[in-house]
């Protein structure tokens, strides 16, 4: 989210600023109509205009002794996706940090091919698993047996990863038949 967003936010989360909005749908305004029509200060509206304008949802335009308010109506227009969407070098950032946990999580629980322990806090183990799952293809049908002998190639506890495939949804089971998930 950039710094323009959490702008119209907190514009947007006061409200008085939502009646200033609710007015200039109507029509443009000035301080002193805006003021009476709220029963509220004219530095107050002035105020509040300010801040409005610095986000870019209100524009000010000089009109002979007047400065007329209007409404900026495609800051509005503008999708909630478009407002909340993080900026392209903060979503490679946290792409980043992600892959740095994710390996040092697999360092840390993989000697090799070999699984060292089947972690307990689930964030981790879904990692892991997602590791074990890559053996196999998707769409893929596996016979029990098979997918034993497929996890005792990293673990001897295939009881229990497989369990955990199902429950993770990384694998489906219908019949004693293992099929690999996206």
């Amino acid at each position: 989210m950039d710094k323009k967003s959490i702008e119209i936010f907190k514009c947007l989360a006061d409200q008085s600023r939502l009646n200033i909005v609710n007015l200039l749908l109507e029509k443009p305004m000035y301080v002193e109509l805006l003021s009476n029509a709220l029963d509220l200060a004219a530095s107050t509206v002035s105020f509040h205009l300010k801040k409005m304008e610095k986000a870019g949802i209100v524009h000010s335009k000089k009109d002979q002794y007047y400065t007329m308010y209007s409404l900026d109506e495609s800051v509005l227009k503008l999708p909630l996706s478009d407002l909340v969407q993080l900026d392209k070098v903060k979503k490679d950032s946290l792409t980043q940090k992600e892959d740095e946990y994710r390996l040092k999580v697999l360092k840390t629980f993989f000697d090799g091919k070999i699984l060292k322990s089947i972690p307990v806090q689930r964030k981790k183990r879904v990692i892991v698993l997602e590791e074990l799952a890559k053996d196999f293809t998707i769409g893929k049908e596996y016979t029990e047996k098979e997918v034993n002998e497929m996890i005792l190639n990293h673990h001897e506890d295939f009881c229990t990863l497989r369990r955990e495939f199902i429950m993770e949804k990384l694998f489906t089971r219908e019949k004693m038949v293992y099929t690999r998930k996206k």
